[in-house]
């Protein structure tokens, strides 16, 4: 599929009747890409705006197109071939057929979605494949009813209230499900949902709908915090009457362990001859909304032309002293600073950012965080923090000081910034291994030597080292610097595919060259930098280290390997690059279990043992199945000659099976077209033949002028 360009979704000055009643009163709606939540209150119009768009309510004026294309006037099935997956508000299944058959009915040969997927995605499905859609739960039919949606492979995803009536736990599930969705990018997704927490959490912008109308779209993170804007919009959080406190501690203490629901007593307008509401009614159109954080997102600090705000982060009821502390110093720099507070009991501390107002960018709104289980609450707030760090803009640097517990909690957030904002942590793990603190990001980890715990003659001296870092790294980045006349590329090595990509460098002088070494951390590096936007291409010739992670090495990646290049889009060069070999340190290490495959020492500290046919037919499938769902063009080469500097004729890893059964599963698996495609040839991946077409195929997708020498 080529890049998609403009917008996926647009619905201009939209009217709909029935009969007399004016449902939609001119709406208009635009979906870029992503995810685009609707929220507002029932009889608001949301569901007739989803029947409109699938063509099952003729449309009074107006227009609806999907990615340029009119679907104004098409019948349900003719948008459905357009690319408009739809879940229905009742899920819509067939009692008489099972699940299994439910799925085998719409799966389309060759897409990214396969039944097989969908049970991987809901496990609960695969036990349950030979059941009738009657005999299964709300939860286990609306993930059918989103499987089957799924299934049609299409562009646009349009769910009409995908997690009513469902249990806690089964929500947590589909908001999951739809946040990766929005990461992945294949499907752009209009969610209408009366869920609060789930609407603001699977969506970065939030269409508010009343009385048939777009009344505004906002920021999801902005109407998540304002519970008078919610109470105002769509009648959720306290009565007007209600004079209670508005206390964070209270709300903290008390907050909910799940979704609540708020009830109408007439959901329809009454008469004198309306029969009593039965309670089955009642229960069917109740909102239902998730407790979110009670602070307004507007009281955070804004940027300025200075380039933002640096964040001092921690829990402020055990290290208050220390944060502000150091806060005190960033400021006395002329650095703008705020205090971002992640203590989990929720008392108020002053800080510019309440725990509060972290705790409401949980999935399950503040109910996720302040649990009364300590391991639960602080689990829980790692995982609002992260995602509280995605929605800034405005982040000049991160510094925070804890032990063990409060590193863990803040690592992930600290890990979202682009490479080149200042993030330090001092901690007292920090003379030990971090990597798992650190991952591909370029966190500074500095180590406490005393206990995080008050103000003494050594803290004081290292975390005032701490902030005067951060501040003068904000204050260098804030100053203009020359802009970068060449492109950044990125590049994957190992030592034993050195010549490919010396040869392929040298060639390729016009670009920045950046160069990963393929030892796990390498590949994740390349792919911050590629995710964070700032690289233009990526020759990703060495993917050893999948060999790792399916054998069980010590340099491996992880079952995200491939995905900033799934969604970035751009054109993706790759090969099979040292995908002969498993990486164990010293000897004594390899496991018993390999003890007797051929094994070659590298040197005294690596030691090389070489994939069988087994482990290379499993890693064809994993890189083949991610080049499936790669958007953007594909070239991936396959070197018949030798995958590395071992795998050669007369070299210990020289092995035509084991490349043959590489080779061949890669075919089997990639769904090759005009733009994915394989590329077969005779040459070893370290011949210059091969070094000059890598590099003829990446300038023909990327042009960048060569410059004269001495220019």
């Amino acid at each position: 599929m080529a890049e998609r360009v403009g917008n996926i979704l647009e619905v201009k000055d939209l009217n709909v009747y029935y009969g007399q009643s004016h449902a939609l009163q001119g709406v208009n709606l635009t979906l870029g890409h992503g995810v685009l939540s609707v929220v507002g209150r029932n009889g608001m119009g949301k569901t007739t705006l989803c029947r409109a768009i699938m063509g099952l309510v003729p449309t009074a004026a107006g227009s609806i197109s999907l990615a340029g294309q009119s679907l104004t006037g098409l019948s349900p099935a003719e948008v459905a071939r357009l690319g408009v997956g739809y879940v229905p508000q009742g899920r819509r299944l067939w009692k008489s057929l099972t699940v299994d058959e439910h799925l085998q009915l719409v799966a389309k040969k060759g897409g990214a979605w396969t039944p097989e997927r969908i049970y991987s995605i809901f496990p609960r499905l695969a036990e349950r494949k030979s059941n009738g859609g009657g005999q299964l739960s709300g939860g286990e039919q609306q993930m059918l009813a989103i499987g089957r949606a799924l299934l049609l492979n299409p562009r646009l995803l349009v769910m009409d209230e995908p997690t009513e009536g469902l249990a806690p736990v089964i929500v947590q599930q589909v908001t999951e499900m739809l946040i990766r969705l929005g990461q992945e990018g294949d499907i752009d997704v209009l969610v209408i949902e009366q869920n609060i927490g789930v609407a603001c959490s699977v969506a970065e912008r939030v269409a508010i709908m009343v009385n048939g109308k777009i009344n505004r779209v906002m920021d999801a993170g902005l109407l998540a915090g304002d519970r008078e804007l919610q109470q105002a919009l769509l009648g959720v959080g306290r009565h007007a009457h209600d004079e209670t406190p508005d206390d964070t501690q209270r709300q903290a203490e008390h907050a909910p362990k799940g979704p609540a629901k708020v009830y109408l007593s007439n959901p329809k307008t009454p008469t004198r001859w309306s029969a009593t509401v039965p309670v089955h009614v009642l229960e069917h159109s109740a909102r239902t909304v998730t407790e979110v954080a009670t602070k307004r997102l507007e009281q955070a600090p804004r940027p300025d032309a200075r380039g933002g705000i640096v964040y001092v982060c921690g829990t402020f009821d055990t290290k208050g002293d220390e944060l502000r502390f150091m806060r005190d110093i960033v400021k006395s720099h002329g650095v703008r600073v705020a205090l971002v507070d992640l203590s989990t009991r929720g008392r108020p501390s002053g800080a510019e950012i309440p725990p509060a107002v972290v705790a409401g960018f949980h999935p399950r709104g503040a109910a996720g965080v302040f649990t009364g289980d300590r391991g639960s609450a602080v689990a829980g707030m790692t995982v609002a923090f992260e995602r509280w760090a995605r929605s800034r803009g405005d982040i000049a640097g991160f510094l925070a000081a804890g032990g063990s517990g409060g590193t863990a909690m803040v690592a992930p957030g600290f890990r979202v910034p682009p490479v080149g904002v200042p993030k330090l942590i001092v901690s007292t793990v920090a003379s030990g291994n971090i990597a798992h603190y650190v991952g591909p990001s370029d966190i500074t980890m500095m180590h406490s030597v005393a206990d995080v715990q008050g103000l003494n003659s050594i803290t004081r001296e290292v975390l005032g080292n701490a902030a005067n870092a951060v501040a003068a790294m904000a204050k260098a980045r804030s100053v203009p610097r020359p802009a970068i006349d060449k492109p950044a590329i990125g590049l994957t090595m190992f030592g034993v595919t050195t010549t490919c990509v010396q040869q392929v460098v040298a060639q390729l002088d016009d670009f920045d060259c950046l160069v990963f070494h393929a030892t796990g951390t390498g590949g994740r590096a390349m792919e911050k930098l590629l995710s964070s936007g700032m690289l233009s291409g990526v020759l990703d010739l060495t993917t050893t280290e999948v060999c790792d992670m399916i054998a069980g090495g010590v340099f491996g990646s992880d079952e995200t390997r491939f995905d900033a290049a799934i969604a970035s889009r751009q054109p993706f060069i790759g090969a099979c690059g040292a995908l002969d070999m498993v990486n164990f340190n010293a000897p004594d290490t390899v496991p018993e279990k390999y003890r007797g495959r051929l094994l070659y020492e590298h040197n005294p500290q690596i030691t090389l043992m070489r994939t069988t046919v087994e482990e290379n037919v499993a890693m064809a499938r994993f890189i083949g199945e991610k080049i499936n769902r790669m958007n953007g063009v594909v070239r991936f080469f396959l070197p018949e000659g030798g995958v590395s500097a071992l795998d050669a004729p007369g070299q210990p890893f020289w092995d035509p099976a084991a490349n043959r059964a590489l080779f061949e599963t890669l075919e089997k698996t990639v769904n090759q077209t005009a733009n994915r495609q394989l590329v077969r040839v005779p040459h070893h991946i370290n011949d210059p033949a091969f070094a000059d077409l890598v590099v003829k195929t990446f300038r023909s997708f990327h042009t960048q002028p060569i410059r004269a020498k001495g220019a």
